[in-house]
């Protein structure tokens, strides 16, 4: 009998321990789980998808699986702008976009997105903590419907990719460029001295390859995953824009989160971009650029006028009337022209 005793014992007591953790881990019972459909048009060899997974990862580990984000690469779910509306909406969908779109509907937070704006990580990192931004983020938020998580995912810088070798904006005139159908873009590369053509990022490819435009301003990691160096030569390092990506979501769905999963979403969300945004800067570009030239063909054009660059682009705040947003903002950060 007291061996049928330990024996039970030695059964039990294991199995009550595995309970204890199992409802330590998992989310209470009956507790509501949610998920979150995440977009981006970039491809799924593009370093920032696996950015994505890797804050998809972190957020369930951390949610013990209340919260789960399901990626979704080469806009699967739809096309970006059709996105934002569907999370004005309510939807529990996030998408991977930027300040120049959120310009439709906050015009001044635009300016992110514009000619040499932000030229660094470290000035990113400052721009989290400007007033005039906080401000921006509010009324995206509480007006338009849109809380943005994070915007510390950096792309990288954007240069002019062509078939024409160029040095100064003079250079550009009368080549159509690709730009997203955003204002901020439009006429950014129109100062900068090209004719802007809005096109979705998957129309890309076939529009060079029918001659429809003429070259596109991206940045080096979009070349080999959207096989551009099949249809382009000359890569002009003209650093014209350092992309900055906002992830964003609907209000409405972030509100109706648990306290402690918005938090969570939020600081892994940083993290996650953070780390993707040095991977890029520190060795991926480098990389890229390399594979470029030395075996697709590209080449990379020397000696472009940066200083006439940064001039002509100034004209697209003035001509979007931000000109006085960007200098407050450049005050507030303690950068200087």
């Amino acid at each position: 009998m007291q061996i049928l005793r330990k024996v039970s014992l030695l059964v039990v007591v294991p199995l009550i321990s595995l309970l204890a953790i199992a409802l330590l881990v998992a989310p209470a019972f009956g507790q509501q789980k949610y998920v979150l459909k995440f977009n981006h048009v970039l491809g799924q060899k593009e370093p920032y998808h696996q950015g994505f997974l890797n804050w998809a990862k972190s957020v369930e580990a951390k949610t013990n699986g209340g919260l789960k984000i399901e990626v979704f690469h080469s806009a699967q779910l739809g096309v970006e702008e059709d996105i934002l509306e569907q999370i004005r909406a309510g939807a529990n969908i996030g998408q991977n976009t930027d300040s120049a779109r959120m310009g439709n509907y906050v015009p001044g937070i635009a300016c992110l997105n514009g000619p040499y704006f932000a030229e660094n990580l470290a000035e990113v990192e400052k721009l989290t903590k400007a007033p005039t931004i906080k401000g921006f983020l509010d009324e995206l938020a509480n007006k338009h419907g849109f809380k943005v998580l994070s915007f510390s995912w950096v792309q990288g810088y954007r240069h002019f990719f062509t078939n024409k070798q160029v040095r100064t904006p003079e250079d550009l005139k009368g080549l159509r460029i690709r730009t997203p159908p955003a204002p901020i873009w439009q006429e950014s590369i129109r100062a900068l001295g090209a004719t802007p053509v809005a096109l979705a990022f998957g129309d890309m490819y076939p529009a060079l390859q029918q001659k429809v435009m003429e070259g596109v301003e991206l940045v080096y990691n979009n070349i080999p995953a959207g096989r551009f160096y099949e249809v382009l030569k000359y890569v002009s390092e003209t650093h014209h824009i350092m992309l900055v990506n906002f992830e964003v979501i609907s209000s409405k769905w972030f509100n109706s989160l648990p306290p402690d999963y918005q938090k969570i979403l939020v600081a892994e969300c940083d993290i996650a971009g953070i780390e993707t945004s040095k991977l890029i800067m520190d060795k991926l570009e480098r990389e890229v650029k390399t594979d470029l030239t030395t075996k697709r063909g590209m080449i990379v054009v020397d000696n472009v006028d940066i200083p006439a660059f940064k001039k002509a682009g100034a004209k697209a705040y003035e001509v979007l009337k931000i000109a006085d947003v960007k200098n407050q903002i450049f005050s507030e950060i303690g950068k200087k022209e």
